[in-house]
Protein backbone atom coordinates (compact mmCIF):
# COMPACT_ATOMS: atom_id res chain seq x y z
CA UNK A 1 0.00 0.00 0.00
CA UNK A 2 1.44 3.22 -0.68
CA UNK A 3 2.29 5.73 1.93
CA UNK A 4 0.36 9.86 0.48
CA UNK A 5 2.42 13.11 1.52
CA UNK A 6 0.14 15.85 0.60
CA UNK A 7 1.64 19.44 0.55
CA UNK A 8 -0.12 22.30 1.69
CA UNK A 9 -3.40 22.35 3.91
CA UNK A 10 -5.34 24.57 2.11
CA UNK A 11 -9.09 23.69 0.80
CA UNK A 12 -7.75 21.38 -2.02
CA UNK A 13 -4.65 19.81 0.06
CA UNK A 14 -6.72 19.13 2.95
CA UNK A 15 -9.72 17.81 1.47
CA UNK A 16 -7.70 15.24 -0.86
CA UNK A 17 -5.59 14.01 2.52
CA UNK A 18 -8.42 13.15 4.70
CA UNK A 19 -10.57 11.74 1.68
CA UNK A 20 -7.56 9.13 0.64
CA UNK A 21 -6.82 8.31 4.12
CA UNK A 22 -10.24 7.82 4.63
CA UNK A 23 -10.12 4.86 1.40
CA UNK A 24 -7.16 3.36 3.75
CA UNK A 25 -4.17 5.12 3.15
CA UNK A 26 -1.52 6.45 5.30
CA UNK A 27 -1.46 9.65 4.35
CA UNK A 28 1.01 13.07 5.90
CA UNK A 29 -0.35 16.02 5.12
CA UNK A 30 2.01 18.97 5.48
CA UNK A 31 2.21 22.82 5.37
CA UNK A 32 5.13 25.56 6.20
CA UNK A 33 2.07 27.11 8.32
CA UNK A 34 2.91 25.89 12.31
CA UNK A 35 0.00 27.32 13.16
CA UNK A 36 -2.38 25.49 10.68
CA UNK A 37 -0.55 22.67 11.58
CA UNK A 38 -0.72 22.76 15.02
CA UNK A 39 -5.07 23.40 15.08
CA UNK A 40 -5.39 20.25 12.87
CA UNK A 41 -3.25 18.56 15.68
CA UNK A 42 -5.62 19.98 17.76
CA UNK A 43 -8.88 18.69 15.53
CA UNK A 44 -9.22 22.51 14.55
CA UNK A 45 -10.33 22.57 10.90
CA UNK A 46 -9.45 26.41 9.22
CA UNK A 47 -11.45 25.79 6.37
CA UNK A 48 -15.78 25.63 6.38
CA UNK A 49 -16.55 22.23 4.52
CA UNK A 50 -19.74 19.84 5.57
CA UNK A 51 -18.30 16.76 6.95
CA UNK A 52 -14.21 17.22 6.88
CA UNK A 53 -13.91 17.85 11.06
CA UNK A 54 -15.33 14.07 11.18
CA UNK A 55 -13.36 12.64 8.17
CA UNK A 56 -10.04 14.29 9.75
CA UNK A 57 -11.19 13.03 13.01
CA UNK A 58 -11.88 9.97 12.19
CA UNK A 59 -8.54 9.00 10.57
CA UNK A 60 -6.77 10.97 13.12
CA UNK A 61 -7.58 8.70 15.56
CA UNK A 62 -7.00 5.05 13.11
CA UNK A 63 -4.10 6.76 12.34
CA UNK A 64 -4.00 7.13 9.01
CA UNK A 65 -4.27 10.82 9.01
CA UNK A 66 -1.34 12.83 10.29
CA UNK A 67 -0.11 16.57 10.08
CA UNK A 68 3.55 18.12 10.07
CA UNK A 69 5.50 20.84 8.96
CA UNK A 70 8.54 18.60 8.34
CA UNK A 71 8.64 18.30 4.50
CA UNK A 72 11.79 16.21 4.50
CA UNK A 73 10.25 13.82 6.86
CA UNK A 74 7.20 13.65 4.50
CA UNK A 75 9.32 13.32 1.28
CA UNK A 76 11.24 10.82 2.47
CA UNK A 77 8.41 8.96 3.48
CA UNK A 78 6.02 8.94 1.08
CA UNK A 79 5.83 7.19 -2.12
CA UNK A 80 3.24 9.68 -3.77
CA UNK A 81 3.44 13.36 -3.09
CA UNK A 82 0.85 15.64 -3.99
CA UNK A 83 1.33 19.21 -4.62
CA UNK A 84 -1.57 20.95 -3.50
CA UNK A 85 -0.66 24.40 -2.97
CA UNK A 86 -2.18 27.68 -4.22
CA UNK A 87 -1.62 29.40 -7.49
CA UNK A 88 -3.19 32.82 -7.18
CA UNK A 89 -3.22 35.33 -10.12
CA UNK A 90 -0.17 37.43 -10.87
CA UNK A 91 -1.11 40.83 -11.95
CA UNK A 92 -1.42 39.99 -15.45
CA UNK A 93 -3.72 37.58 -14.55
CA UNK A 94 -2.26 34.53 -15.20
CA UNK A 95 -1.22 32.04 -12.49
CA UNK A 96 1.80 32.66 -10.14
CA UNK A 97 3.42 28.74 -9.46
CA UNK A 98 6.06 30.39 -6.92
CA UNK A 99 4.77 28.49 -4.28
CA UNK A 100 4.33 25.06 -6.70
CA UNK A 101 8.49 25.83 -7.59
CA UNK A 102 8.81 25.87 -3.72
CA UNK A 103 7.61 22.44 -3.39
CA UNK A 104 8.98 21.70 -6.20
CA UNK A 105 12.91 22.88 -4.87
CA UNK A 106 11.98 20.78 -1.31
CA UNK A 107 11.05 17.72 -3.29
CA UNK A 108 14.47 17.84 -4.87
CA UNK A 109 16.19 18.44 -1.89
CA UNK A 110 14.79 15.62 -0.20
CA UNK A 111 13.96 13.03 -2.71
CA UNK A 112 15.71 9.66 -1.73
CA UNK A 113 14.20 6.94 -4.04
CA UNK A 114 11.24 6.42 -6.79
CA UNK A 115 8.72 9.11 -5.98
CA UNK A 116 5.56 10.00 -8.09
CA UNK A 117 4.96 13.87 -7.85
CA UNK A 118 1.25 14.49 -8.48
CA UNK A 119 0.46 18.16 -9.53
CA UNK A 120 -3.14 18.73 -8.29
CA UNK A 121 -3.09 22.53 -8.04
CA UNK A 122 -4.30 24.27 -11.05
CA UNK A 123 -1.41 25.13 -13.29
CA UNK A 124 -1.09 25.87 -16.79
CA UNK A 125 -0.13 23.98 -19.37
CA UNK A 126 3.55 23.22 -19.73
CA UNK A 127 3.81 23.40 -15.65
CA UNK A 128 4.12 19.78 -15.44
CA UNK A 129 7.01 19.74 -17.97
CA UNK A 130 8.74 22.76 -16.19
CA UNK A 131 8.38 20.64 -12.68
CA UNK A 132 10.09 17.65 -13.85
CA UNK A 133 13.08 19.86 -15.42
CA UNK A 134 13.20 21.83 -12.39
CA UNK A 135 13.51 18.09 -10.60
CA UNK A 136 15.98 16.90 -12.70
CA UNK A 137 18.57 20.17 -12.54
CA UNK A 138 18.33 20.16 -8.78
CA UNK A 139 19.38 16.82 -8.56
CA UNK A 140 22.54 17.40 -11.10
CA UNK A 141 23.10 19.58 -8.96
CA UNK A 142 23.12 17.19 -5.78
CA UNK A 143 24.72 14.64 -8.19
CA UNK A 144 22.22 12.05 -6.75
CA UNK A 145 20.10 10.72 -9.55
CA UNK A 146 16.69 9.20 -8.41
CA UNK A 147 13.82 8.27 -11.11
CA UNK A 148 10.37 9.95 -10.36
CA UNK A 149 7.40 10.93 -12.48
CA UNK A 150 5.41 14.35 -12.44
CA UNK A 151 1.56 13.33 -12.71
CA UNK A 152 -1.34 15.74 -13.84
CA UNK A 153 -4.52 14.86 -11.89
CA UNK A 154 -6.52 17.91 -11.48
CA UNK A 155 -9.39 18.47 -9.11
CA UNK A 156 -12.98 19.17 -9.94
CA UNK A 157 -14.30 20.16 -5.97
CA UNK A 158 -17.33 22.09 -5.62
CA UNK A 159 -16.66 24.08 -2.29
CA UNK A 160 -19.45 23.01 0.00
CA UNK A 161 -19.80 19.33 -2.45
CA UNK A 162 -16.31 18.43 -2.12
CA UNK A 163 -16.39 15.64 0.24
CA UNK A 164 -19.63 14.28 -2.00
CA UNK A 165 -17.66 15.32 -5.14
CA UNK A 166 -14.25 13.42 -4.42
CA UNK A 167 -15.28 9.82 -3.30
CA UNK A 168 -18.12 10.27 -6.15
CA UNK A 169 -16.20 11.99 -9.34
CA UNK A 170 -17.72 12.44 -12.80
CA UNK A 171 -14.12 11.29 -13.88
CA UNK A 172 -10.52 10.48 -12.73
CA UNK A 173 -8.47 12.52 -14.85
CA UNK A 174 -4.53 11.03 -14.60
CA UNK A 175 -1.76 12.54 -17.47
CA UNK A 176 1.43 11.00 -17.44
CA UNK A 177 3.56 10.03 -19.79
CA UNK A 178 4.75 6.52 -17.58
CA UNK A 179 2.50 3.66 -17.46
CA UNK A 180 4.21 3.07 -13.92
CA UNK A 181 3.02 6.47 -12.70
CA UNK A 182 -0.14 5.56 -14.25
CA UNK A 183 -0.89 2.16 -12.53
CA UNK A 184 0.51 3.67 -9.03
CA UNK A 185 -2.68 6.92 -9.30
CA UNK A 186 -4.90 3.78 -10.12
CA UNK A 187 -3.85 2.07 -6.98
CA UNK A 188 -4.28 5.30 -4.81
CA UNK A 189 -7.85 5.47 -6.11
CA UNK A 190 -8.37 1.93 -6.02
CA UNK A 191 -12.06 2.67 -4.20
CA UNK A 192 -12.96 4.99 -7.14
CA UNK A 193 -11.50 2.44 -9.80
CA UNK A 194 -13.63 -0.81 -8.13
CA UNK A 195 -17.03 1.37 -8.08
CA UNK A 196 -16.31 1.70 -12.18
CA UNK A 197 -15.42 5.21 -12.15
CA UNK A 198 -14.69 6.60 -15.66
CA UNK A 199 -11.11 7.11 -15.84
CA UNK A 200 -9.50 9.45 -18.25
CA UNK A 201 -5.59 9.03 -19.43
CA UNK A 202 -3.41 11.99 -21.44
CA UNK A 203 -0.41 13.26 -21.43
CA UNK A 204 0.70 15.63 -18.97
CA UNK A 205 -0.30 18.92 -21.29
CA UNK A 206 -3.80 17.67 -21.95
CA UNK A 207 -4.83 16.89 -18.49
CA UNK A 208 -3.62 20.52 -17.36
CA UNK A 209 -6.00 21.79 -19.95
CA UNK A 210 -9.01 19.53 -19.19
CA UNK A 211 -8.97 21.63 -15.89
CA UNK A 212 -8.96 24.96 -17.05
CA UNK A 213 -10.95 24.20 -19.72
CA UNK A 214 -14.17 22.65 -17.61
CA UNK A 215 -13.85 25.59 -15.32
CA UNK A 216 -13.80 28.15 -17.95
CA UNK A 217 -17.26 26.69 -19.72
CA UNK A 218 -18.83 26.46 -16.92
CA UNK A 219 -17.83 30.15 -16.03
CA UNK A 220 -19.65 30.78 -19.68
CA UNK A 221 -22.43 28.99 -18.70
CA UNK A 222 -23.32 30.91 -15.76
CA UNK A 223 -22.44 34.22 -17.45
CA UNK A 224 -24.78 33.23 -20.24
CA UNK A 225 -27.77 32.73 -18.51
CA UNK A 226 -27.01 36.18 -16.18
CA UNK A 227 -27.02 37.76 -19.55
CA UNK A 228 -30.24 36.15 -20.63
CA UNK A 229 -31.34 37.39 -17.34
CA UNK A 230 -31.13 40.58 -18.03
CA UNK A 231 -32.34 40.88 -21.26
CA UNK A 232 -35.54 39.11 -20.19
CA UNK A 233 -35.96 41.83 -17.67
CA UNK A 234 -36.04 44.54 -20.96
CA UNK A 235 -38.64 42.40 -23.06
CA UNK A 236 -40.74 41.28 -19.94
CA UNK A 237 -39.57 37.73 -19.52
CA UNK A 238 -38.89 35.08 -16.79
CA UNK A 239 -35.85 33.79 -17.14
CA UNK A 240 -36.49 30.71 -14.76
CA UNK A 241 -39.05 29.12 -17.18
CA UNK A 242 -36.04 30.22 -20.23
CA UNK A 243 -33.45 28.24 -17.86
CA UNK A 244 -36.04 25.24 -17.12
CA UNK A 245 -36.86 24.93 -20.91
CA UNK A 246 -33.35 25.16 -21.91
CA UNK A 247 -31.73 22.23 -19.41
CA UNK A 248 -34.63 20.22 -20.72
CA UNK A 249 -32.83 20.08 -24.26
CA UNK A 250 -29.84 17.02 -23.48
CA UNK A 251 -27.06 18.66 -25.56
CA UNK A 252 -27.35 21.74 -22.48
CA UNK A 253 -28.27 20.43 -19.56
CA UNK A 254 -29.53 22.00 -16.45
CA UNK A 255 -27.07 22.51 -13.66
CA UNK A 256 -24.86 26.36 -14.20
CA UNK A 257 -27.97 27.62 -15.50
CA UNK A 258 -29.06 29.92 -12.49
CA UNK A 259 -28.92 33.37 -12.80
CA UNK A 260 -27.46 34.95 -10.04
CA UNK A 261 -25.25 38.09 -8.87
CA UNK A 262 -22.63 36.54 -10.94
CA UNK A 263 -19.63 33.94 -10.13
CA UNK A 264 -16.55 34.20 -7.95
CA UNK A 265 -14.92 31.38 -5.52
CA UNK A 266 -11.26 30.34 -5.54
CA UNK A 267 -11.40 28.94 -9.27
CA UNK A 268 -13.67 30.19 -11.78
CA UNK A 269 -12.50 33.80 -11.50
CA UNK A 270 -8.67 33.18 -11.24
CA UNK A 271 -9.05 30.34 -14.15
CA UNK A 272 -10.70 31.69 -16.48
CA UNK A 273 -8.26 34.64 -16.26
CA UNK A 274 -5.22 32.41 -16.26
CA UNK A 275 -6.80 30.64 -19.43
CA UNK A 276 -7.37 34.08 -21.01
CA UNK A 277 -3.64 34.87 -20.68
CA UNK A 278 -2.46 31.39 -21.45
CA UNK A 279 -4.08 31.71 -24.85
CA UNK A 280 -2.32 35.16 -25.19
CA UNK A 281 1.15 33.61 -24.56
CA UNK A 282 0.42 30.91 -27.08
CA UNK A 283 -0.72 33.55 -30.05
CA UNK A 284 -4.46 31.92 -29.44
CA UNK A 285 -6.83 34.49 -27.83
CA UNK A 286 -9.83 32.64 -26.60
CA UNK A 287 -11.80 35.55 -27.24
CA UNK A 288 -15.34 34.27 -25.35
CA UNK A 289 -13.49 33.46 -22.35
CA UNK A 290 -12.14 37.23 -22.48
CA UNK A 291 -15.38 38.10 -22.71
CA UNK A 292 -16.60 35.95 -19.60
CA UNK A 293 -14.58 37.82 -17.89
CA UNK A 294 -15.50 40.92 -18.53
CA UNK A 295 -19.98 40.06 -18.45
CA UNK A 296 -19.31 38.59 -15.66
CA UNK A 297 -18.15 41.92 -13.76
CA UNK A 298 -19.94 44.03 -15.42
CA UNK A 299 -23.25 41.78 -14.19
CA UNK A 300 -21.86 42.20 -10.61
CA UNK A 301 -22.25 46.16 -11.07
CA UNK A 302 -25.75 45.54 -12.73
CA UNK A 303 -26.87 44.30 -8.83
CA UNK A 304 -25.36 47.46 -7.42
CA UNK A 305 -27.17 49.72 -10.21
CA UNK A 306 -30.62 47.81 -9.63
CA UNK A 307 -30.39 49.45 -6.07
CA UNK A 308 -29.43 52.43 -7.22
CA UNK A 309 -32.17 52.72 -9.55
CA UNK A 310 -35.23 51.95 -7.40
CA UNK A 311 -34.03 54.31 -4.28
CA UNK A 312 -31.66 56.94 -6.28
CA UNK A 313 -30.44 58.44 -3.44
CA UNK A 314 -28.69 56.10 -0.99
CA UNK A 315 -27.54 58.72 1.52
CA UNK A 316 -28.72 57.44 4.84
CA UNK A 317 -29.93 54.44 3.25
CA UNK A 318 -29.45 51.70 5.69
CA UNK A 319 -29.27 48.23 3.65
CA UNK A 320 -29.85 44.75 5.16
CA UNK A 321 -27.42 41.63 3.45
CA UNK A 322 -28.33 38.28 3.37
CA UNK A 323 -25.40 36.17 2.42
CA UNK A 324 -21.36 37.34 1.79
CA UNK A 325 -19.84 33.86 0.91
CA UNK A 326 -19.92 33.55 -3.12
CA UNK A 327 -21.97 30.29 -3.04
CA UNK A 328 -23.92 28.53 0.19
CA UNK A 329 -22.11 25.70 2.83
CA UNK A 330 -18.55 27.92 2.19
CA UNK A 331 -17.00 30.80 4.36
CA UNK A 332 -14.95 31.81 0.88
CA UNK A 333 -15.40 35.24 0.08
CA UNK A 334 -12.83 35.15 -2.90
CA UNK A 335 -14.22 37.39 -5.44
CA UNK A 336 -17.68 37.39 -3.72
CA UNK A 337 -20.06 39.45 -5.88
CA UNK A 338 -20.94 40.60 -2.21
CA UNK A 339 -17.86 42.58 -2.46
CA UNK A 340 -18.67 44.21 -5.22
CA UNK A 341 -22.44 44.90 -4.75
CA UNK A 342 -21.14 46.07 -1.28
CA UNK A 343 -18.73 48.59 -2.38
CA UNK A 344 -20.26 49.64 -4.89
CA UNK A 345 -23.53 50.69 -2.75
CA UNK A 346 -21.21 52.18 0.02
CA UNK A 347 -19.58 54.55 -2.39
CA UNK A 348 -23.24 55.79 -3.01
CA UNK A 349 -24.11 56.34 0.24
CA UNK A 350 -25.25 53.40 1.97
CA UNK A 351 -24.74 51.85 5.21
CA UNK A 352 -25.26 47.90 5.92
CA UNK A 353 -26.48 45.29 8.12
CA UNK A 354 -25.48 41.72 7.34
CA UNK A 355 -25.39 38.57 8.42
CA UNK A 356 -24.13 35.10 6.92
CA UNK A 357 -24.30 31.94 8.47
CA UNK A 358 -20.62 30.86 7.92
CA UNK A 359 -18.06 33.99 6.33
CA UNK A 360 -18.79 37.01 9.09
CA UNK A 361 -15.07 36.14 10.56
CA UNK A 362 -14.12 36.40 6.89
CA UNK A 363 -15.98 39.40 6.03
CA UNK A 364 -14.89 41.59 8.78
CA UNK A 365 -11.21 41.49 6.74
CA UNK A 366 -12.44 42.02 3.50
CA UNK A 367 -14.38 45.32 4.38
CA UNK A 368 -11.59 46.69 6.29
CA UNK A 369 -11.89 50.19 5.55
CA UNK A 370 -15.66 50.67 5.33
CA UNK A 371 -16.18 48.93 8.43
CA UNK A 372 -17.63 52.03 9.92
CA UNK A 373 -20.52 51.11 7.01
CA UNK A 374 -21.00 48.04 8.37
CA UNK A 375 -23.32 45.95 11.34
CA UNK A 376 -22.80 42.25 11.57
CA UNK A 377 -25.82 40.74 12.72
CA UNK A 378 -26.63 37.90 14.46
CA UNK A 379 -28.85 36.39 11.98
CA UNK A 380 -31.52 37.13 9.56
CA UNK A 381 -34.07 38.94 11.43
CA UNK A 382 -31.87 40.49 13.78
CA UNK A 383 -30.64 41.93 10.33
CA UNK A 384 -33.68 43.41 8.76
CA UNK A 385 -34.69 44.67 10.94
CA UNK A 386 -35.13 48.71 10.44
CA UNK A 387 -33.38 48.26 7.19
CA UNK A 388 -34.83 50.15 4.26
CA UNK A 389 -34.30 46.80 1.91
CA UNK A 390 -33.72 43.33 1.89
CA UNK A 391 -30.74 41.92 -0.11
CA UNK A 392 -30.49 38.36 -0.78
CA UNK A 393 -27.10 37.82 -2.20
CA UNK A 394 -26.38 33.89 -1.27
CA UNK A 395 -28.79 31.16 -1.26
CA UNK A 396 -28.19 29.37 2.01
CA UNK A 397 -30.55 27.08 2.84
CA UNK A 398 -32.31 28.65 5.85
CA UNK A 399 -32.81 31.89 3.67
CA UNK A 400 -35.12 30.09 0.90
CA UNK A 401 -38.03 29.70 3.92
CA UNK A 402 -38.05 32.97 5.62
CA UNK A 403 -41.35 34.20 7.95
CA UNK A 404 -41.96 37.00 5.08
CA UNK A 405 -44.62 37.93 7.39
CA UNK A 406 -41.83 38.82 10.22
CA UNK A 407 -39.75 40.48 7.62
CA UNK A 408 -42.52 42.20 6.11
CA UNK A 409 -43.08 44.25 9.41
CA UNK A 410 -39.37 44.16 10.68
CA UNK A 411 -37.80 46.11 7.20
CA UNK A 412 -38.67 50.35 7.15
CA UNK A 413 -40.35 49.39 3.51
CA UNK A 414 -40.82 45.83 1.96
CA UNK A 415 -38.52 46.27 -0.72
CA UNK A 416 -36.63 42.47 -1.53
CA UNK A 417 -34.05 42.36 -3.74
CA UNK A 418 -33.44 38.54 -4.55
CA UNK A 419 -30.27 38.53 -6.53
CA UNK A 420 -30.48 34.18 -6.54
CA UNK A 421 -34.11 34.09 -7.39
CA UNK A 422 -34.77 31.87 -4.46
CA UNK A 423 -38.42 33.59 -4.57
CA UNK A 424 -41.14 33.75 -7.05
CA UNK A 425 -41.92 37.43 -8.29
CA UNK A 426 -45.65 36.70 -8.09
CA UNK A 427 -45.76 35.45 -5.09
CA UNK A 428 -43.84 37.74 -2.93
CA UNK A 429 -46.19 40.59 -4.72
CA UNK A 430 -48.52 38.40 -3.42
CA UNK A 431 -46.94 39.23 -0.16
CA UNK A 432 -47.05 42.66 -0.03
CA UNK A 433 -43.71 43.29 -1.14
CA UNK A 434 -42.05 45.08 -4.00
CA UNK A 435 -39.59 42.57 -5.50
CA UNK A 436 -37.32 42.55 -7.61
CA UNK A 437 -35.52 39.12 -8.70
CA UNK A 438 -32.79 38.55 -11.65
CA UNK A 439 -34.53 37.96 -15.35
CA UNK A 440 -37.78 37.45 -13.29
Amino acid sequence: MHKIAVVGTGYVGLVTGACLSDFGLEVICVDNNAEKINQLKEGIIPIYEPSLNFIVERNVYYKRLAFTTDIKFAVENADVIFIAVGTPPAEDGSADLKYVYEVASNIASYINGYKVIVNKSTVPVGTGKAVEDFIQDRLKERNVDFEFDVVSNPEFLREGSAIYDFTHPDRIVIGSRSKKAVDIMKNVYRVLYLNETPFVETGVETAEIIKYASNAFLAMKITFINEIASLCEKIGANVQDVSKAMGRDGRIGPKFLNPGPGYGGSCFPKDTRALAETGKKYGSNISLVEATILANERHKLLMVEKVCNYFGELENKVLAILGLAFKQNTDDMRDSASITIIKGLAEAGASFKVYDPAAMDEARLVFKGIEDKITYCHDEYDTVSGADALIIITEWNQFRNLDLGRIKSSLKSPVFFDYRNIYRRSFMEEKGFIYMGVGQ
